[in-house]
This record gives structure tokens, sequence and C-alpha cells, in this order.
């Protein structure tokens, strides 16, 4: 029996029931809908020397007319840029070392000048490798503003893909 079936006879039980129309409120079957990302992640191969000390870089861009929190935002009310790194067998990575970000303020208070990064932004991996193909897999967290307002947080996910040669 079908669920209107269903459904009818029941409310034919139901005394003084309202029965409204059906509405629909989208596919089931469609993917979810995709969240607005602000920043980009190219994950390029990299070769580094295996056994020795090579800096490993992760290019990041953020997308035009928004900017991020810089790693060390002038306020503690604002949500640092952070990449958290999961460890590698075969690779030692010691601390992420970011860029300087770039000083920002809104029109509406101009006295206010925010740490930030906008466009593209290099952080760099130290790492000690064994030799072979290493993935190191990591989250970028961020909160990406506009001229406007500040969105909720989001993370976006890293493969750091290299060679220790």
């Amino acid at each position: 029996m079908r669920f209107g079936a269903i459904l009818a006879a029941w409310l034919l039980v139901l005394p003084g029931a309202v029965v409204l129309p059906a509405q629909q409120v989208g596919n089931l079957d469609a993917p979810a809908p995709k969240t607005k990302s602000y920043v980009v992640y190219a994950a390029e191969p990299q070769v580094v020397v295996a056994g020795k000390r090579s800096v490993l870089e992760l290019n990041f861009r953020v997308v035009d007319g928004f900017h991020v929190n810089s790693h060390t935002p002038k306020s503690e009310l604002l949500i640092p840029t952070k990449i958290t790194l999961q460890p590698a067998a075969g690779v030692k990575a010691e601390t992420v070392e970011y860029p300087a970000g770039q000083s920002y303020s809104f029109s509406f208070d101009p006295s206010e000048k925010l740490d930030v990064y906008s466009g593209a932004f290099t952080v760099k991996l130290p790492v000690v490798a064994e030799a072979g193909t290493h993935t190191v897999e990591g989250t970028l967290r961020y909160q990406a503003c506009d001229h406007a307002a500040c969105y909720p947080p989001k993370s976006l996910t890293v493969q750091v893909i290299f060679t220790a040669k």
C-alpha cells in the first residue's frame, strides 16, 4: 500500500483532522549543496632530499573579494588561520611556518587594523623524510570575511604529496 493511501486511511479515523496540501521541498536523491569555500589549496607534487631538513610549500589562495585572519590576528576574538597536520610514516614534520599577514582596515573604522591574508599565501612545512613517496594529510581552519561581514569558520582538507630522494 502506498504511503498516500495509508495517510488517507489514517486521517479518516481522526475526527477534525486537517489535511494540508503536500509541498515539495527538494529531491532527496540530489547531491547536497556544496558549501562555499573561500580558500583554495593547490596540491603540487614536490621533491626533497631524503634524510635532510627540507621545506615543503603549501600554496593557498583566498578567493577574490575576501580575506582570512592571519595565524596571529590582532584580537583574541578573531579566529586565526591554522593548519593541523596528521603524523605520516617516515616523515618528521617540524613547526609550520606562516607568512606575515597584511594590515587591513574597514572603511567604517579605519583606525582598527587587522592582520589578514588575501590573494595567494604560502605556508612552509619543514620536514625530514625517509626516501620514498609520502603524503601528509591535514586541515586548514580559517575564518573568511569580506568588507561587510565575517562568516562562520571553515575547514579545508589538505594533502601534501612529496617525494624524498
